[in-house]
């Protein structure tokens, strides 16, 4: 399959699984009988009984199906890992787009939501959690495309260093608040400083990998096609 036909592909999909998991979400909602607005403070597992080890399993799901597709959508280690940052990056946004759609929520970017569960809460402004998936998206179809012209990025381990390294305090920005969030109180001031020096690190990592990228080293699905034909 060409570049093309891989990146509408795992965007389509994407979109589709972002509708079902807001589907999802509203139905989990009326299950419970909470709206939106009564999100924080967190309802206490024993007042959502079985479903909270649901939605744990849930939010899990998810994540292997997006990283399923990115895997079945590349042919090195490095655009797998690129389309699967395109598929959750895509995922992530039109998860809010699709909840606006359907229940008017997140009425602004500053609206606090639960992002994760796993292992404690996650929580932070949804305008933070879609600049992460925008980042995803920008920098995946970057490398994806790089690799299928045969300039993957140099990924070496001082880079891969520093973008986990980014990605870890931009996780630790959204857990900030884990310890109050599960003692029942609302969440307060989101550490911000904190969560930009994350993205810096990890998106000037990303940067230079994609920038390093060696010289061809091998022939792109597109090319490889259109030689194929003509020799047909």
């Amino acid at each position: 399959m060409s570049f093309r036909g891989k990146a509408l592909t795992v965007i389509i999909f994407a979109l589709a699984m972002a509708y079902l998991e807001s589907a999802v979400v509203v139905y989990l909602q009326k299950a419970i009988g909470m709206t939106p607005a009564e999100l924080f403070p967190l309802q206490k597992p024993e007042a959502m009984g079985d479903l909270a080890a649901i939605e744990v399993g849930r939010e899990a799901a998810t994540v292997v199906m997006l990283a399923a597709v990115g895997v079945l959508a590349g042919r090195r280690w490095v655009d797998r890992l690129a389309w699967t940052s395109v598929a959750f990056g895509v995922w992530d946004v039109f998860y809010y787009v699709w909840l606006w759609v359907f229940i008017g929520w997140p009425s602004s970017p500053g609206t606090w939501d639960v992002l994760f569960l796993i292992p404690v809460p996650w929580a932070g402004p949804v305008w933070a959690p879609v600049c992460v998936s925008l980042a995803l998206v920008v920098f995946g179809l970057a490398a994806a495309r790089q690799t299928d012209r045969g300039r993957p990025p140099a990924v070496d381990r001082r880079l891969a260093a520093l973008g986990v390294l980014g990605g870890l305090v931009v996780i630790l920005s959204f857990t900030a608040e884990a310890p109050g969030l599960m003692s029942g109180e609302l969440p307060g001031w989101y550490p911000w400083p904190v969560f930009l020096v994350g993205m810096a690190i990890a998106a000037w990592a990303a940067a230079t990998a994609l920038r390093a990228a060696p010289g061809i080293v091998g022939t792109s699905a597109d090319e490889a096609e259109a030689r194929s034909g003509t020799r047909a």
